[in-house]
C-alpha cells in the first residue's frame, strides 16, 4: 500500500516523509494526553470537593454544563485561528495557559477566604463555588487550543486512505490521557492530604455534607472517615498535573512541524484541492469553506451525531466516579481504577474501529461508527440491569465493554470530518462537531446532575441508552457517503457563481 501512496517518490523522501509522520503522530499524542491531565482531574476531585464543601451534584452540572459551551466554542473559534497561526504554537500555548488555570484553581479556597474574610460557611462555599465555575470555564476556553491544531496537522502528513487507522492510534491520546489522569489524582486523593480522622468536628461536618447529598447514612459514615484522613488532597489533583502541563507545552513547541513543506518535503499525493488558493486569494478561501463546510450535509450529519456520542461519553466519564462511590459503594481509588479500566479500553475499541474502518468498509468510518454505537447500547443495557451487589469485577468488565464501543465513535467523526472536509477544512469543520459534541458534554452534566437527583442513578442510565441509539440513527442516513471529500473540493469552480455537485 506504501507504494501505492507515496508513488513517483524517491525512497530516500519516502523514509524522511515517514519519519516526520511517525514523529508528528507521537508528539501530538502526548501533547494532547497531557491536556486531559489539566482537564479530567476535575472529575476525580469532585467528591473530595463535595465531602469538604457540600457542594451538590447540580453546581458541579453547571459548572461541567458551562465549561463544555465554552470547550465547544474554543474548538471552532481556535479551529479558525490555526490557519493563520502555526498550530504547535497555539497547541503549546494552550497547555500553558491551562496550566495557570490549574495552579489558580487550587487556591481556590484561599482566594474565597481572601474575598470573604472567613474560612467556611455558606459565603465562603458560594464564592468557593463561583471561582471554581470561572476557573473551569476559562480552563476550557483553553482547553480549546489543543485539538484544533492536531485536526489540521495530521491530514496534512497522513494519507485518506491511512487516515481512520492511523488517526484512531492518535486518537488513542484522549484515552490514555484520561485514564493515567485518574489513576494519578486517584493516588493522591487516596495518598495525600492533612490526616484530620481524629477531629471529631471534622468528620461530623463531612458526614452532614454527604448525606446532604444523597449517600446513605451506613455509607457517609464510612466515606466520612475516609474523606477526612485526606483534607485538602484535591489541591494537588491541580497543581501536580499543571507542572507536567508546562514541561508538554515546551515539547510540542520543540517537537512539532505544521506541514511537509516546513521539513523540505513534499505534500502527499492524491490531496490536491482543485483550484483552490486559499493562502492568498480571500474569496477562494470563502468558497472553498462554505462547500466544503457549511453546505455538506455529511459535516452536518457527523455533527449532529456527535451531539449523542459526547452525551453518552462524558455522562459515563464525568459522572463514573461519583456514580460508583454513591451507588456502588466503592472507595474513590477503586472507582478511578474502574473509570480509567473504562479508558483503557477505549484505547482498544479505537484501535480496532480505525483498523476496521479502512479493512471493512473501504475507509468509510460511517458505517463503523453504527456498529459502535449499536454496541455501546447494548453494553449500557446491561449496565442498568446489574444488581447493586454485583461485584466490582464484573461492574468494570461491563463499563469496558461499553468503553470499547464509544470510543469509536468518539474517535471516528473527528477523523471522517478531515476526510469529508479535506485537510485544509479539516480544523473548521471539527470546530463545528466541536461545539455539538460540547453541547451535548453540557447537556450531559446538567441531564446527569439533575436526573441523579431527582430520579436516581438508574435513570440515568436508561436516559444514556436511549441517547445511544438515537445517535446511532443519525449515523444510520448517512450510510451511502463518500469515503472523502477531496472530489468534491476539485470540482468546485472558482470563476463563476455555480456550486460543486453534491459529491
Amino acid at each position: 500500500m506504501a507504494s501505492d501512496i507515496y508513488k513517483g517518490w524517491d525512497n530516500t523522501v519516502i523514509k524522511r516523509f515517514k519519519s516526520w509522520q511517525m514523529r508528528t503522530i507521537v508528539v501530538t499524542m502526548i501533547g494532547y494526553a497531557i491536556y486531559y491531565f489539566v482537564r479530567k482531574n476535575f472529575s476525580i476531585a469532585m467528591p473530595g470537593l463535595t465531602a469538604e464543601y457540600g457542594i451538590s451534584n447540580k453546581s458541579f452540572g453547571w459548572i461541567i454544563f458551562a465549561g463544555s459551551l465554552v470547550y465547544g466554542f474554543s474548538r471552532f473559534i481556535n479551529g479558525y485561528l490555526v490557519d493563520r497561526i502555526k498550530g504547535r504554537v497555539v497547541m503549546a500555548l494552550g497547555l500553558l495557559l491551562c496550566a495557570l488555570a490549574n495552579f489558580a484553581f487550587g487556591f481556590g479556597t484561599d482566594m474565597s477566604a481572601w474575598i470573604t474574610g472567613v474560612e467556611n460557611g455558606p459565603k465562603m462555599v458560594e464564592f468557593l463555588i463561583l471561582i471554581m465555575g470561572i476557573t473551569i470555564i476559562v480552563n476550557q476556553y483553553f482547553q480549546g487550543m489543543g485539538y484544533p491544531p492536531c485536526a489540521r496537522i495530521l491530514p496534512h502528513w497522513i494519507h485518506p486512505s491511512e487516515l481512520a487507522t492511523k488517526m484512531s492510534v492518535w486518537n488513542c491520546s484522549h484515552s490514555i490521557g484520561a485514564a493515567l489522569a485518574v489513576i494519578v489524582c486517584g493516588y493522591i486523593m487516596g495518598t495525600m492530604g492533612t490526616n484530620m480522622s481524629n477531629d471529631e468536628g471534622v468528620v461530623t461536618h463531612i458526614l452532614e455534607n454527604l448525606t446532604a447529598n444523597g449517600v446513605s447514612s451506613a455509607d457517609a459514615a464510612r466515606q466520612a472517615l475516609s474523606y477526612a484522613q485526606h483534607i485538602g488532597a484535591w489541591k494537588w489533583c491541580f497543581w501536580l498535573p499543571a507542572c507536567i502541563a508546562v514541561a508538554g507545552a515546551i515539547f510540542i513547541i520543540a517537537g512539532l512541524r505544521d506541514e511537509p513543506k516546513e521539513a523540505n518535503l513534499p505534500d502527499l499525493p492524491d490531496t490536491s484541492l482543485g483550484g483552490y488558493k486559499g493562502a492568498t486569494d480571500p474569496t477562494a478561501r470563502k468558497k472553498f469553506e462554505a462547500v466544503m463546510v457549511w453546505k455538506n450535509r455529511w459535516v452536518w450529519t457527523f455533527c449532529i451525531a456527535n451531539l449523542f456520542v459526547y452525551i453518552v461519553r462524558m455522562g459515563i466519564l464525568d459522572w463514573g466516579p461519583k456514580f460508583l462511590t454513591e451507588s456502588r459503594d466503592l472507595s474513590i481509588s477503586s472507582a478511578g481504577w474502574t473509570v480509567a479500566a473504562f479508558e483503557i479500553a477505549g484505547v482498544v475499541g479505537t484501535l480496532f474501529a480505525g483498523w476496521a474502518t479502512d479493512h471493512f468498509f473501504k475507509g468509510k468510518g460511517h458505517r463503523m461508527c453504527v456498529m459502535c454505537m449499536l454496541g455501546a447500547a447494548l453494553f449500557m443495557t446491561i449496565f442498568r440491569f446489574l444488581p447493586a451487589e454485583t461485584s466490582l469485577t464484573w461492574t468494570a468488565l461491563v463499563l469496558v465493554g461499553a468503553g470499547f464501543f464509544i470510543y469509536g465513535p468518539q474517535a471516528l467523526i473527528g477523523i471522517e470530518l478531515g476526510n469529508q472536509a479535506t485537510k485544509e477544512a479539516s480544523a473548521r469543520a471539527n470546530g463545528l462537531a466541536g461545539i455539538l459534541g460540547y453541547i451535548g458534554s453540557g447537556l450531559s452534566g446538567l441531564l446527569v446532575g439533575y436526573v441523579a437527583d431527582w430520579y436516581g442513578w438508574t435513570v440515568v442510565f436508561e436516559t444514556i441508552i436511549v441517547v445511544a441509539v438515537i445517535g446511532m440513527i443519525v449515523l444510520i442516513t448517512m450510510w451511502k457517503a463518500p469515503r472523502d471529500g477531496y472530489e468534491r473540493a476539485a470540482s468546485i469552480k472558482y470563476n463563476n457563481d455555480l456550486e460543486t455537485t453534491e459529491k
